[in-house]
């Protein structure tokens, strides 16, 4: 569920066509809300009532209705067996940022408005947890593995990915259905960000507002969306046929340990991060075609995390690609990495690398190959994914091309 796409398939011909989802913000009066930043990537001709049906729809925060959706779709496309002795052993692990922010938004104001508290909602709690999009995932499908939410803030889903391949490594399940989901697109989220002045305000140019790497990019896009991915033990993959998009390698972990917000301009606590992926997947750097980054569209951040890249990968002149797909579909926060795991997955199995849009003026500090505007063809052996977040998370996933 994304600002680009609503299937699987939707989002990776958006991601090679270079479309943007980017426009003016239609979930509330943005112009009467003040902000300086006017313009979000929205999902769009989105019917929960329909995809989930009304009941349960409206029992669901919108962030969590993305999770609930976009499983249903991860789980048909695994055709993932009905037997409930496989089902005992597969869990649910699935990120939020934030959680339902609108349900406490909306409820906060309701309660404000009618100065009583007396008629909230009995969902209310329900709606607002950050576990809650797992949780419904579990009980619908009965899967009675390790279950519970991740927040790491735009690091989230990697963490997801990441803890959830361990669980499979332990031995804890041996299937694990995760990702990550967001929704913060109201005033009063949007407003936190603008207020911080981390959001681009190229509100006259929407689709060019996202520009990972370029040097006239001014902030990043705030988005929505969801996605989930189905993991699963090699073996039992193998032995009843399951399409196998990539090899989930490993994932590296660390912390910049520099500022609440801010990014460390150093990439240290990056470097850290790639070097531990490496020693759990056991790749080195030369091994890496392809990393889908991070890459917010932020002044520091770009380069912070682009010069991380060339002095870890970059070894001895080796080449590799890197794209930032929040060109198209804007930052999803702590749907950011589960997203883009989606991309950097179907990178590796398809052999194409999507591009970054809007890549117009090279930046001096930023000089590594970043696929400008246009998708490319390439034989991906090994790919990373990049999500870094505020408080200093930094998480980095590989993803191995299946050989069989």
């Amino acid at each position: 569920m994304t600002p680009i796409g609503n299937t699987r398939d939707e989002l990776w011909r958006a991601l090679l066509a270079g479309e943007s989802g980017v426009a003016k913000v239609t979930a509330f009066d943005v112009e009467a809300a003040g902000l300086r930043s006017q313009i979000a990537a929205e999902v769009k001709n989105f019917e929960p009532d329909a995809l989930l049906g009304r009941r349960e729809a409206r029992r669901m925060d919108r962030y969590a209705q993305f999770a609930n959706v976009a499983a249903r779709e991860a789980l048909a496309d695994a055709a993932f067996p009905t037997d409930q002795t496989l089902r005992d052993r597969t869990g649910v692990i699935v990120a939020t940022g934030i959680g339902g922010i609108i349900t406490m938004q909306d409820t906060v104001s309701k309660a404000r408005e009618m100065k009583t508290a007396s008629r909230i909602s009995p969902f209310f709690v329900p709606m607002l947890m950050g576990n809650a999009a797992p949780a419904q995932i579990s009980m619908r499908e009965k899967f009675r593995g390790p279950m519970f939410a991740v927040s790491s803030a735009c690091a989230s889903s990697n963490d997801a990915i990441g803890i959830a391949y361990d669980a499979i490594a332990r031995g804890d399940a041996l299937a694990m259905v995760t990702g990550g989901c967001e929704a913060t697109i109201t005033d009063v989220a949007m407003g936190g960000f603008d207020s911080m002045k981390a959001l681009s305000t190229r509100n006259d140019e929407p689709t060019k507002a996202s520009r990972p790497f370029d040097r006239e990019r001014d902030g990043f896009v705030l988005a929505e969306g969801g996605a989930i991915l189905i993991l699963e033990e090699m073996e039992g993959a193998k032995a009843r046929g399951a399409r196998i998009y990539a090899e989930l390698l490993g994932y590296g972990q660390s912390a910049d340990a520099y500022d609440l917000v801010a990014v460390d301009p150093t990439g240290s606590g990056v470097e850290l991060a790639l070097q531990r992926a490496f020693d759990s997947s056991g790749i080195t750097a030369k091994d890496v075609d392809y990393v889908n980054a991070h890459g917010t569209s932020t002044p520091i951040g770009d380069p912070a995390e682009s010069q991380a890249l060339g002095r870890v990968l970059g070894v001895d002149g080796h080449a590799f690609a890197v794209s930032s797909t929040k060109s198209m579909h804007g930052h999803t926060l702590g749907a950011a990495g589960a997203i883009e795991g989606v991309a950097t997955a179907l990178a590796v199995y398809h052999g194409i690398l999507p591009p970054t849009i809007n890549y117009e003026f090279p930046d001096p500090e930023c000089t590594l190959d970043y696929v400008p505007n246009v998708a490319r063809r390439a034989d991906v052996g090994v790919a990373l994914s990049n999500s870094f977040g505020f408080g200093g998370h930094n998480a980095v996933v590989v993803f191995g091309k299946y050989r069989d």
